[in-house]
């Protein structure tokens, strides 16, 4: 039995993506949804699907024991994620307590899994957060808040760890917005204008070969594109100045949607 690698949010987009890489990469993967498609799609590359939520933690557990069948758990991927838009004051409660529950609880709970299953050996894990990670972004408060604190959790995971002497390295990759389904489908929303303000949508390959990129070295963060970041940035150390522009940068993304 070879090198296992567990990919959530698989059935689809980054998580579809990083798992096929990893399986040509020669791991054994097991890729889990909630969308019971993932079963079929990721067999065509010849990794394992798994139905699961990430919001359960004894789900996270159940999906490490299936992997542990097929050799060592060496990468771990955190990917399943939710986006909804719009002034929080509107949202729903189940809303809110979904993106919460999916983008940063299902990361929580993965990673305290993962690190059960892997701190013996040594291993990897992977948490994909988001461009707005970095700073505000009006109209998608609750999930910028998420994605922020996905970051902030990775790198002080990664100091938890250092200081047990426990050999995972926690990587966490915040891309900008991509041409996945998560995007299209608010693609109309009024609020959603700001994630069409840059050069273009993503190709979800290039945010895929970013992400197993990135399990190659030592780095923690790592944002694509990088440039990015540094506007998203100044949202975050002068918010009156930031929020001036982001606003200016979502009537451009009005025009380009």
């Amino acid at each position: 039995m070879g090198e296992v690698a567990v990919v959530t949010g698989a059935a689809r987009g980054f998580g579809l993506g990083i798992a096929r890489r990893l399986a040509e990469r020669g791991y054994a993967v097991v890729a889990t949804d909630v969308d019971p498609v993932v079963e079929e799609v990721v067999s065509r590359f010849g990794a394992h699907g798994v139905v699961a939520d990430v919001r359960d933690p004894a789900a996270h557990r159940a999906v490490a024991d299936a992997a542990r069948r097929y050799g060592r758990v060496a990468v771990w991927v955190n990917n399943a994620g939710v986006l909804a838009t719009g002034p929080v004051w509107e949202q729903d409660d189940d809303v809110v307590r979904r993106m919460v529950e999916v983008n940063l609880l299902g990361v929580v709970h993965g990673s305290r899994v993962a690190v059960e299953t892997m701190r013996g050996s040594g291993g990897r894990i992977l948490n994909i957060a988001s461009m707005s990670a970095y700073g505000p972004v009006p109209g998608l408060a609750v999930y910028a808040a998420t994605k922020a604190a996905v970051l902030n959790f990775g790198t002080s995971l990664q100091g938890d760890l250092d200081l047990a002497g426990v050999p995972i390295r926690v990587h966490t990759l915040c891309p900008d917005a991509a041409d996945t389904a998560m995007v299209d489908r608010v693609r109309d929303d009024e609020d959603s204008a700001i994630l069409f303000s840059g050069g273009g949508l993503l190709p979800p390959d290039e945010v895929a070969d970013a992400a197993v990129a990135l399990l190659d070295g030592r780095r923690l963060v790592r944002a694509v594109p990088a440039h990015r970041a540094g506007m998203a940035r100044l949202g975050a150390v002068a918010p009156s100045v930031g929020l001036r522009v982001l606003a200016l940068m979502r009537k451009w993304g009005e025009k380009r949607r």
